[in-house]
Parts: C-alpha cells; sequence; structure tokens
C-alpha cells in the first residue's frame, strides 16, 4: 500500500482561505493596535505641553502663553535652531525636546518641521500685549488649550500652529487620526483622548476658508473660550 506524501489542491486551498480569513482579522486588529501606542506616545507628548503651560503661566503672572509673540530660538529635530513667534518656541524652555511637538500619527509635515499641534486661538491670542489669565478661565479642566491639528498639504499657505472652534477649516481644525478622535490637553494640565465626528459635507475642492471645507466637526461638547462658551 503506497503512502500518500502530499496535500491534495483542494486540501490546500483550504488551507490557504483559512489563512486569508485569520489575515483579513487580525491585520486590522493589528493595525489598531499599532495606532493605539502612537496614540498613548501622542497623548503623553500632549500631556507635557500642558504642563509646560502651567509652568509659563506661573512664571509670567499667571498669564496665558501667547499664540505668538516675541522672536525666540527654537533648535528643530533636524538640528537647525531657527527663530520663531509661534507659542511653541516659548513653551520651549520648559521642556527641551523637539520631538514632544511632533505627533507619531500625522502624515502631513509639521508645520514648520516642528510641530503637529495647535494652540486655542480663543485664550491665547494676546489682545493690546495682555494675555488672559489662568485665573479667568472658568471651567479650566474643561477648556481646551492644545490639541492634535493638520492642515492640507495640498493647498498653499495652509498651516496648523492654531485651533479655532469659531472659524473651522482646513487650518484651525482638529484631524481625528487616533482611532476616530484626537488628543487634547486642558488649562488645569490634564489631557485626554476625544471623539472628533468626521465632516459628511466637507468642501474640499474649495480655495477659500469656508467652514465646511475642514473634514471634522469642532467638539462644541468642551469649553474654547474663557467663559466657558460654547459649552455652557
Amino acid at each position: 500500500m503506497s503512502r500518500r506524501k502530499g496535500f491534495t489542491l483542494i486540501e490546500l486551498l483550504v488551507v490557504i482561505a483559512i489563512i486569508a480569513i485569520l489575515a483579513a482579522i487580525l491585520f486590522p486588529v493589528f493595525a489598531r493596535a499599532r495606532e493605539k501606542a502612537r496614540q498613548n506616545a501622542c497623548l503623553s507628548n500632549v500631556k507635557q505641553m500642558a504642563l509646560a503651560v502651567q509652568m509659563y503661566a506661573q512664571d509670567y503672572d499667571e498669564s496665558m502663553v501667547p499664540a505668538y509673540g516675541a522672536t525666540v530660538r527654537f533648535t528643530r529635530t533636524d538640528g537647525a535652531t531657527v527663530n520663531t513667534t509661534i507659542w511653541y518656541g516659548h513653551l520651549h524652555p520648559y521642556m527641551m525636546n523637539a520631538a514632544i511637538y511632533m505627533c507619531p500619527s500625522a502624515v502631513e509635515p509639521a508645520y514648520a518641521n516642528i510641530s503637529n499641534y495647535g494652540i486655542n486661538l480663543a485664550i491665547t491670542t494676546p489682545a493690546a500685549g495682555d494675555s488672559i489669565k489662568l485665573g479667568e478661565i472658568k471651567y479650566p479642566a474643561e477648556t481646551v488649550v492644545i490639541a492634535d491639528s493638520a492642515y492640507d498639504p495640498l493647498r498653499v499657505n495652509t498651516n496648523h500652529w492654531r485651533i479655532r472652534h469659531n472659524n473651522w477649516n482646513r487650518s484651525t481644525f482638529i484631524p481625528a487620526r487616533h482611532n476616530g478622535g484626537a488628543n487634547i490637553a486642558f488649562c488645569d494640565g490634564h489631557a485626554k483622548w476625544h471623539t472628533i465626528a468626521l465632516n459628511p459635507n466637507a468642501d474640499m475642492t474649495t480655495t477659500s476658508y469656508p467652514l465646511n471645507s475642514a473634514p471634522t466637526l469642532p467638539p462644541l461638547d468642551i469649553c474654547w473660550e474663557a467663559n466657558g462658551k460654547p459649552k455652557y
């Protein structure tokens, strides 16, 4: 009696089909796990920036870090030292690690080769030289200060160093790049992941900055302004 030395074609096809089914099930799981790891690294970045905002306020009479201000020197991750007036330059002395400003999940280039995060203009834009005081923010634990940000790399003159709930466009929006949400730092120093809804009517063809041009919708269940609006 002869002994069978191999698999039949049908058996091989069954095995291949089983492997294909397992791959279809497991690959998305692995992808989500990898993104979860990047999300956690990003959350650590945002948390450190939140604490830096607190330290800045302690050193500057409780003033919020300005979204833009005096020119300061900043050494990027590529080793180049540049001039900047943007907020991260003013927070940098409290962290001294340029990699913190880089989100590991961002697909678009960092603004100025420095940052993938934006600051809330509603509480950090200097008015007549005076910044909002930290103590003037009514709900600090619910008021966003820094968050994931993004822009449209196919358009010129777009950037993402700031976020703005009442002028939400492709230069001021929060992306949903972390499993359907984003990491947000709040004015009391804590940070957390928050769901970000997609914009079903996003106009990605326009060359201007209308409110419907962003691919996501602004989260209005948190505070953006010092008085607690739009949540309260």
